[in-house]
């Protein structure tokens, strides 16, 4: 896991530092920061490297500077999109950094970005050619991403505690979403238990124009169960054989890095089946 934040707006530098000091758990291995007082861009990373660990440091920012991400996840499908990009014209730098992906891929597909990525993440593109900044988070959350929005600033975090740093992030506490914990066992999004703060939910992208920080959530996808075609044994055999092709397919691709990758047994079933589907590959 790596950690992100930054705001676009009111702040200062220091106020970017103590938001990346709180999320430097999530990251040992390097930092970066992009500061643009200018145009009042604050961008702050914190890596766990995985891919590419000398070429892909962040925040990472294309050739002729027009666009930087800061990105918190892995992509799965990085080496099939870097060949269909590389078809499409992109000029990678980087010898297999997932995180140039979403850059090349961004300025090939824009908002739809999100729809051919699999993997998980959570991410930020600042596009200074279109004034305006993309972010998205995963199909099922699995990286979180809180933001604060108001008239003279907008900022975001992979947590809470890195987003309160920024001054004008307020410290009250949401009665609702209290009583929302208190009835579900969690706070569901967008909710947060701070009043004014919001998670971007699973399955959604925020688009923020930077001329006048206004901003607009998107949902680019949806679970939807089906039901099924077909009944009977003959049926459940093929299911069981689909959903073990999937699950084969799955573990391989999270066995992509270039550090040593393990498993945490609990002893369950679905641990068990991972490791062991691991062990083929």
């Amino acid at each position: 896991m790596c950690g992100i934040a930054g705001f676009f707006g009111a702040g200062d530098e220091a106020a970017l530092h103590r938001m990346a000091a709180r999320v430097a758990h999530r990251g040992p291995d390097d930092e970066g920061v992009l500061i643009e007082p200018e145009r009042a861009a604050f961008l702050a990373f914190r890596r766990l490297a995985i891919l590419d660990l000398a070429g892909g440091r962040q925040p990472m920012t294309t050739t002729d500077g027009a666009l930087t991400v800061v990105f918190n996840g892995q992509i799965y499908n990085c080496s099939e999109l870097r060949m269909q990009l590389t078809k499409l014209g992109a000029c990678f730098v980087t010898d297999h950094s997932d995180t140039e992906v979403l850059l090349h891929g961004y300025r090939r597909w824009g908002e739809d970005l999100p729809d051919h990525l699999n993997g998980m993440w959570a991410f930020a593109i600042y596009d200074r050619s279109a004034r305006r900044v993309f972010f998205s988070r995963d199909r099922f959350g699995k990286k979180p991403l809180f933001y604060f929005a108001s008239g003279d600033v907008f900022a975001f975090a992979s947590e809470l505690t890195a987003l309160r740093e920024h001054p004008r992030v307020p410290a009250a506490l949401d009665a609702l979403a209290l009583r929302k914990y208190f009835a579900y066992g969690y706070v569901p999004a967008p909710l947060t238990l701070l009043t004014g703060v919001r998670k971007l939910p699973a399955g959604h992208s925020l688009m923020l124009d930077l001329a006048t920080l206004a901003h607009r959530v998107r949902r680019y996808w949806q679970y939807q169960p089906e039901p099924f075609e077909d009944s009977g044994p003959a049926a459940e055999i093929r299911w069981i054989e689909e959903l073990r092709g999937k699950l084969d397919d799955a573990v391989a691709r999270r066995l992509v890095a270039d550090v040593p990758v393990g498993c945490f047994l609990s002893g369950g079933i679905d641990s068990s089946t991972v490791t062991a589907l691991a062990m083929r590959h």
